[in-house]
């Protein structure tokens, strides 16, 4: 517990923290605005002409499950960025204070020091998990009455949903540590990060939905392969046609966590610091 509790004190004793803080109050706010306006669109059906092949997918989105479970996890995509962004900061830190000897000559088992970090890494991810779930509630309630279908704070699918999006955030900090080991400098992880976050995401997403048209609904499932839209399928309301379940995405977010996790640890432990 020391060794987790002195990681927390090198992060809170920096600005990064409530710099990311100050960047995802924005962000989340312009995304609560996307979902506020594609609920209200949804609900109140004006949705033009809506081809066939579109009409399933649309009515399972206008469902309470999923709107609730949209809105009540409001600021994922950006969230699990910055906190993956975080989980890098807590291990590239060391090398760019040039501090990473110090922890060691200190704390010399190596594992030990790594299992601090991904245990600081995910009690900040869920911090930010719980702040922004509590804006969720309130501001996603709210939106939610607005549109006709009642504030859902007794709906099973959205608290399943919320907490769906607890575990991702904890995954994507410790994919975070995975990543700012494999590539200690903080620049260098930091860039690395936010393009095969942001990069694969569009790019897959893209890739995917050009694909299935060509070769049909079964390459969806290759969506599981993608982190980032693994995580999205963790928190889906309700089942859309043509999309794995969520839980396969939980399952495949775990994985990608524990490999990180594993191989972090390995290399940490044979890398030379000097």
């Amino acid at each position: 517990m020391n060794l987790v509790r002195a990681e927390l004190t090198k992060i809170r004793t920096t600005s990064t923290w409530w710099i990311f803080a100050l960047i995802s109050l924005p962000l989340w706010a312009l995304t609560l605005l996307i979902n506020w306006l594609q609920a209200d669109t949804l609900t109140n059906g004006d949705l033009g002409e809506v081809p066939p092949d579109q009409v399933d997918t649309l009515a399972a989105a206008a469902h309470p499950d999923a709107l609730s479970a949209n809105l009540f996890t409001t600021g994922q995509f950006f969230g699990l960025l910055i906190v993956m962004l975080l989980g890098i900061i807590v291990v590239t830190s060391e090398f760019f204070h040039q501090t990473v000897t110090t922890t060691f000559l200190t704390s010399p088992h190596r594992s030990a020091v790594m299992a601090a970090k991904l245990a600081a890494a995910a009690l900040l991810a869920l911090l930010f998990w719980v702040v922004t779930t509590g804006l969720n509630l309130i501001a996603g309630a709210a939106v939610l009455n607005a549109v006709g279908v009642g504030t859902q704070l007794d709906n099973a699918a959205a608290w399943e949903a919320i907490g769906l999006n607890g575990l991702a955030y904890l995954l994507w900090g410790i994919l975070g540590v995975g990543l700012g080991v494999l590539i200690r400098s903080q620049i260098g992880a930091t860039v690395t990060g936010i393009l095969l976050y942001l990069g694969g995401t569009i790019g897959a997403a893209i890739a995917i939905s050009i694909l299935a048209t060509r070769f049909g609904d079964w390459i969806n499932d290759l969506q599981l392969l993608v982190p980032s839209l693994a995580s999205s399928l963790m928190v889906t309301g309700a089942e859309i046609p043509g999309n794995p379940p969520r839980w396969a995405g939980a399952v495949v977010l775990i994985g990608y966590a524990v490999v990180a996790g594993v191989v972090g640890s390995l290399t940490l432990r044979r890398r030379d610091i000097s």
